[in-house]
């Protein structure tokens, strides 16, 4: 099995931004923890502040991996053209954050990439991201929280 996982904006500086919304750990050092729970998965992890790289990377992977995670961060918010990217591809797509965004300001509540994804997971912190990947080794994809 081959997953993808894409992260957009900003979550270069998970563990050091706002650590009382994202924790005090890095993402970098989860997903290699997460790689190591997974021996028999084979993971393709990714991550850009720019938009057009993301959609790249999506196009990339999107045709050979059984499916994608991604946190589009910001551009979750209004990149129409990141959720277009996903419904063109034929891997499932499970969209993650770390915080509950539909607990934050009234802008984090809308996602232009959700209807391209299979499920929203958000709000377990970094846990979110091994739900994903349960959700896509098991098939059973999540319904919002």
């Amino acid at each position: 099995m081959k997953i993808s996982i894409i992260n957009g904006p900003n979550l270069n500086l998970v563990g050091v931004r706002e650590p009382a919304i994202y924790g005090n750990r890095s993402l970098a050092s989860y997903l290699d923890e997460l790689v190591t729970r997974y021996p028999g998965v084979e993971f393709e992890l990714f991550q850009s502040n720019h938009e057009g790289a993301i959609i790249d990377e999506i196009q990339r992977v999107g045709f050979d991996v059984d499916g994608i995670v991604i946190n589009a961060g910001a551009y979750t918010h209004y990149s129409i053209a990141i959720g277009d990217a996903l419904k063109a591809v034929t891997a499932p797509a499970i969209e993650v954050h770390i915080s509950d965004v539909m607990a934050r300001e009234p802008y984090r509540r809308v996602s232009m990439i959700k209807e391209s994804c299979r499920g929203v997971i958000a709000g377990y912190g970094l846990d979110s991201y091994r739900r994903a990947v349960d959700a896509i080794i098991t098939g059973c994809f999540p319904a919002e929280k």
